[in-house]
């Protein structure tokens, strides 16, 4: 009988990033069995899961919910912004469900012990008791917050809640006596010992455990974490494209820009002074290398601050609007064709840089967090990135100028590093997983 593994902790599939960790996960999980394993997946966004196409046995809901995302589904659906006080009366309120839903799974799974049905989510409890092993999936699943960002109570509030779901789903399928591997994490930064003290009791609990940047697994050591520890990278590096999409009408010398940021996490001073950069530099980069600038949102919620309302903002701002587009492009496998076709790309988000660099194009980073720090300095490219909350005219000017001059340089490095990186990242997967599929 073929092996089934169970993958864990997948969030909404509005992001790029989030489809192409999943659909890398997948990928080489089906590699290492030379495609003899049935695959499902517990999310909270079951019908995004199942539009990437990824020929899963099943798709299920999460054990327990996380409630802003739950509050994020109410106010798309009755159209109210998370500032609202609807909003906060929703989050309250799925906060208190979520003890219930803890409650009810414990007994769920004691049931299934002595052989009875759960008392809630049956399908997904039925595919955690069946499976072989159980995968935390390829993101930043364990945090508080991120590195450039101070934690405030929205985030607090946030991140606890996503925490307790992530270690509840861990202790549940160790319960049941499953082997757990948390796939190339982003661990950290912490800033309350509750954060510190949910990461420890799950990662604890997993068997094996894989750090994607040098910085995270300098984070999980001074844990103490026991279990077996690996360091690799990102999976989205592995993700590739199909040829036979079509490209588009690109033709000259083009930049690529992703712009979001997270809402709650800068001034509106530091929102506009943002915006204005980029707005001046890229009305630059047409009049001096004549380029033609693609905004390409990757994280599109219908909030504030997302990629497209920030690529909106910033065309407001600018005066040679002839020469720019915005493309919103959903589908993975199109959004990764347009970027290789980009000459350099401008992100202030990890997986659009991600994506580029499989493509080899060169990237200046804006950077939140230290999961895109810690993949810059592992391809040696520090002075690509900047830090978000320093961004301003002069600075932002400065890196794409730099990346600008440097393009075949940057782009050839790119070539030598990438492929050794992927070889490492299915190597480390292979060794956590293999025995036990």
């Amino acid at each position: 009988m073929n092996p089934v593994v169970h993958i864990v902790h997948v969030g909404p599939m509005n992001n790029i990033g989030t489809k192409a960790l999943l659909s890398s996960d997948v990928a080489i999980i089906r590699e290492i069995t030379d495609g003899k394993v049935a695959i499902s997946v517990s999310t909270s966004d079951i019908e995004g899961v199942e539009g990437l196409n990824l020929n899963l046995g099943a798709v299920v809901p999460p054990f327990i919910d996380i409630p802003f995302q739950k509050a994020d589904s109410m106010a798309k659906k009755y159209d109210f912004q998370r500032e609202s006080l609807k909003y906060k009366v929703f989050a309250v309120g799925f906060l208190f469900f979520m003890a219930i839903q803890a409650v009810l799974s414990m007994f769920s799974v004691l049931l299934l012990k002595v052989g009875v049905s759960p008392l809630d989510r049956r399908d997904a409890f039925e595919r955690l008791a069946e499976c072989d092993l159980v995968v935390s999936y390829s993101d930043e699943n364990f945090k508080e917050t991120a590195s450039s960002f101070p934690l405030n109570p929205f985030w607090v509030i946030n991140w606890w809640s996503m925490l307790i779901s992530r270690t509840w789903q861990i202790l549940l399928a160790k319960s049941l006596g499953k082997t757990v591997v948390m796939f190339p994490n982003s661990v950290g930064p912490f800033r309350t010992s509750v954060g510190k003290f949910l990461t420890k009791l799950a990662l604890n609990s997993c068997d094996f455990v894989l750090a994607r940047e040098a910085i995270s697994y300098s984070i999980v050591k001074s844990l103490g974490i026991h279990s077996n520890i690996i360091l690799t990278a990102d999976t989205a590096l592995l993700f590739k494209s199909s040829e036979e999409c079509s490209d588009g009408n690109f033709h000259g010398l083009k930049i690529g820009v992703s712009p979001g940021i997270y809402g709650n996490s800068l001034s509106e001073t530091e929102v506009d002074r943002y915006i204005l950069a980029h707005a001046q530099v890229l009305d630059d980069c047409i009049e001096k290398y004549g380029t033609k600038i693609f905004f390409l949102p990757h994280f599109v919620i219908g909030f504030a601050h997302d990629d497209l309302q920030m690529s909106r903002r910033i065309y407001a701002q600018m005066t040679n609007k002839h020469d720019v587009e915005i493309i919103y492009e959903p589908e993975l496998e199109k959004f990764k064709v347009i970027l290789n076709k980009m000459d350099m790309v401008i992100s202030s988000k990890m997986h659009p840089a991600i994506l580029a660099s499989t493509g080899y194009v060169p990237i200046v980073c804006i950077v939140y967090d230290h999961k895109q720090t810690g993949f810059f300095q592992r391809l040696g490219m520090t002075d690509c990135i900047m830090d978000v909350k320093s961004v301003s005219y002069e600075g932002l000017s400065r890196k794409v100028d730099y990346v600008w001059n440097k393009l075949e340089v940057l782009s050839e490095s790119l070539k030598k590093q990438i492929p050794p990186i992927q070889t490492n990242i299915k190597q480390a997967i292979r060794r956590a997983i293999v025995a036990y599929i």
